[in-house]
């Protein structure tokens, strides 16, 4: 289960996460959990079409796997940021495993900025977290990855979420980058 948009109510639960996009107009539109040698070129290719840039909220062991990938969007002038070394999610996962897992994402990533996987963290994490680290949040997950979801329905939560200082979750996998591109296309820039 997820939440395509985030009430404020939860938000108060972590007050010193960013979850706008007027903070940092790259966090407008962010990808998770690439990099992928199946999507991120592609994502890269339309991204500098349309001339947008991003936040790519990266795995670690994804960065260690594809380094020209991690280079690559560097080059591109996109943001890169921390989704831990590996897709852990903090309600599940030990204290200490949970903290080593943001370090060793930190280290590879070369960003002070995370997002939490699911967005799941304790009170304890997150206290620890925010300590060292940006936490950025969104306001908007428009479900790319939900089988049943069409890449018109990702398109049209895309189109109304950028028109203003939401935080879009796309992400950058070979099952979602169809869908993630079509969002893209969509998307009337100057």
């Amino acid at each position: 289960m997820y939440l395509t948009s985030v009430p404020h109510l939860l938000q108060t639960l972590f007050p010193s996460a960013v979850w706008c996009s007027a903070q940092e107009p790259r966090f407008r539109l962010t990808f998770d959990d690439g990099p992928h040698p199946q999507s991120t070129p592609k994502l890269l290719s339309t991204l500098r079409a349309k001339k947008l840039k991003a936040t790519f909220f990266c795995l670690g062991e994804q960065l260690e796997k594809h380094p020209d990938l991690h280079q690559a969007m560097i080059d591109e002038g996109h943001l890169i940021a921390n989704h831990g070394y590996s897709h852990l999610s903090g309600w599940t996962t030990d204290y200490e495993a949970y903290i080593s897992n943001v370090e060793r994402g930190a280290q590879l990533s070369g960003s002070n900025y995370y997002r939490p996987p699911y967005g799941r963290m304790t009170p304890r994490q997150y206290n620890h977290i925010k300590l060292q680290h940006q936490i950025v949040m969104w306001t908007s997950m428009p479900g790319d990855f939900k089988v049943k979801r069409t890449k018109e329905m990702i398109a049209q939560e895309v189109l109304h979420a950028y028109k203003g200082d939401e935080i879009i979750v796309l992400h950058d996998s070979p099952t979602c980058i169809d869908k993630a591109l079509y969002a893209i296309d969509c998307l009337e820039v100057n």
